[in-house]
């Protein structure tokens, strides 16, 4: 008796208690429940709504055995705002923006999003019986299932395409990381009350024309992808067991592609290193049997893997802020691009040189306060012990012909011979190393200066033959410029009073050291993005820094497209 009564009051109070207040255990939803009179039909669906919330709520977020809620509390604080829980149908009729949200989730490849994540294979199947099987017309627990999975897809989606999937990390600059159940909320509310769902979801995307390009491109991408689902190969690895499943998968790679015969037995060493002849054969690489790096980078440049990078960039806009600065320089490490854009229009693109993979450059955001012309280069101490003390101590001739001096606490030069450089080391190192200005320092003519904790800056360079080269991850950290003339140009056209415009030339010309101030300080932002739009098309580049491989790793391993649009 007190059981009943106890249902029965969670029954009566909804929405304000919604039966969650109830101390006994939830029975696991109903599969079925045929009702016989329609106009039961609404009571019965809001009756089994609040049984799957409770369940869930109990169990982990899960509904049944197959399907989890992905935002369990933003849902129950939806379903607590209404006297009539059902949101999206009424009787035995779907309203029109389930309707609208069903056919989103089933494009929703083309905002960079996986169907799969938003219940599609379960929406897909009721979302059509309920439309044309008569009896389950009148079906209230398939109704509700329903309906509690087009909440949760709507509000996973509305997350997905404002914040992205990707972790906040140390350059992200948004300030609502986190969304609040309110959020979800009130942007449903707001759907249900103008009955419109994608202008409001698409308001949620950022604004950043690189973002807006991107997505363009996007499209035109799936109009021609190729859906067939390649076994992806994780590489290089770092433990042995890892090697043996790189082989396995490795085997089954080449089976998918047509270059081996079988996979229902481990193929021998001769088979496999025929099947990867046959593969670089085909695909204009080296013919040496080896799976290495390039192989391997050919077999995952598939359109499902760039399908995974298109996303992964996309929800990389999402970290920046919903307006940029109306001036600011673009540093893309993945690209070797510097960009300066002013009021949307680029002003300056220049080829740039990058840190190694072993001494990347760091993704920071800062800006440029003043630039030195003809600087002295300081070398860091881990360049001087990892690189330079190896070579002194072999022959102290090496400082000569870096045109580098030795200067102890005091700035004073000290003669190298005189220093028993088998003594130093990391915890005695009395002296720094410094380059003298001039053409042939390391930094070249000039040195563009902002606060960051890496000791980092954009930088000439006295090899500036390396800009030719197609890889130019070669520096050790720093930012190289090829245009270095025109940004610094750039920076000081408001200064025309200080800086007239043959005062830095002169200064060139005499090989005189200054710093110079400018007025208008300009944000820098150093990222990356390993594809962008040209052309309507999408353009893809190496991913130096493996960040990608980590991305996909933690978040888009186990996702694939849909085989048909």
């Amino acid at each position: 008796m007190i059981k009943k009564c106890c249902i029965y009051i969670c029954w009566i109070f909804l929405p304000a208690v919604l039966l969650f207040s109830c101390n006994e255990t939830s029975q696991k939803p109903k599969t079925v429940e045929i009702v016989r009179q329609p106009e039961n039909l609404n009571k019965k669906t809001n009756e089994n709504i609040v049984a799957g919330i409770a369940f869930a709520s109990e169990n982990n977020g899960k509904l049944n055995d197959s399907t989890s809620f992905n935002v369990l509390p933003a849902v129950k604080a939806w379903y607590n705002t209404r006297d009539s829980l059902r949101t999206w149908s009424n009787r035995e009729e779907w309203l029109r923006m389930a309707d609208s949200l069903y056919t989103f989730i089933g494009h929703s490849e083309n905002y960079g999003l996986f169907p799969s994540d938003y219940h599609f294979s379960q929406l897909n199947l009721v979302y059509h019986k309920l439309k044309t099987d008569s009896l389950a017309m009148f079906d209230a627990a398939m109704w509700a299932r329903a309906d509690l999975l087009f909440t949760d897809a709507f509000m996973q989606i509305a997350k997905d395409i404002k914040l992205g999937r990707l972790d906040a990390d140390s350059v992200t600059l948004r300030k609502d990381t986190v969304l609040t159940d309110s959020f979800y909320v009130s942007l449903l509310k707001n759907v249900h009350d103008k009955k419109e769902l994608t202008p409001l979801l698409q308001e949620l995307e950022p604004r950043h024309e690189g973002y807006v390009q991107l997505k363009a491109a996007l499209k035109n991408f799936l109009d021609s992808m190729n859906r067939t689902n390649f076994t992806y190969l994780s590489y290089p690895f770092e433990i042995p067991s890892d090697s043996l499943a790189f082989i396995k998968n490795l085997q089954t790679r080449l089976f998918e592609g047509g270059f081996l015969a079988f996979n229902n037995r481990p193929a021998d060493t001769a088979e496999l290193t025929a099947a990867v002849k046959a593969y670089q054969a085909q695909n204009d690489l080296k013919v040496d049997g080896k799976a290495g790096p390039m192989v391997v980078k050919s077999l995952n440049n598939n359109d499902q893997e760039k399908f995974k990078t298109i996303a992964i960039n996309l929800d990389r806009y999402k970290q920046l802020p919903d307006t940029m600065p109306v001036r600011y320089v673009w540093v893309n490490i993945p690209s070797y691009r510097l960009r300066l854009w002013d009021t949307d229009t680029l002003k300056l693109e220049s080829k740039i040189i990058v840190g190694r993979s072993q001494t990347r450059t760091p993704l920071l955001t800062s800006t440029l306060t003043n630039f030195i012309v003809f600087p002295q280069w300081t070398v860091p101490f881990s360049i001087i012990f990892k690189e330079m003390l190896p070579k002194i101590r072999e022959d102290v001739g090496y400082l000569d012909e870096q045109n580098l001096m030795v200067v102890d606490k005091n700035d004073s030069i000290i003669a190298p011979d005189s220093i028993n450089w088998f003594r130093l080391n990391k915890k005695y190192f009395p002296y720094l190393l410094k380059q003298r200005e001039g053409d042939d320092n390391s930094l070249g003519i000039i040195k563009f200066n902002f606060r960051n904790k890496y000791s980092v800056y954009l930088h000439d360079t006295n090899a500036r033959w390396l800009f030719s080269k197609t890889n130019r991850a070669l520096s050790h950290g720093c930012v190289r410029v090829q245009q270095w003339q025109k940004l610094s140009d750039y920076l000081v056209k408001n200064d025309s009073v200080r800086y007239k415009p043959d005062t830095l030339t002169a200064w060139m010309a005499r090989k005189e050291k200054h710093t110079v101030n400018f007025s208008r300080k300009i944000p820098i932002f150093i990222r990356y993005f390993t594809c962008e739009a040209r052309e309507g098309k999408v353009v893809f580049f190496d991913d130096v820094y493996a960040e990608d491989k980590i991305a996909r790793q933690n978040w888009f391993s186990n996702k694939y497209n849909l085989l048909t649009l």
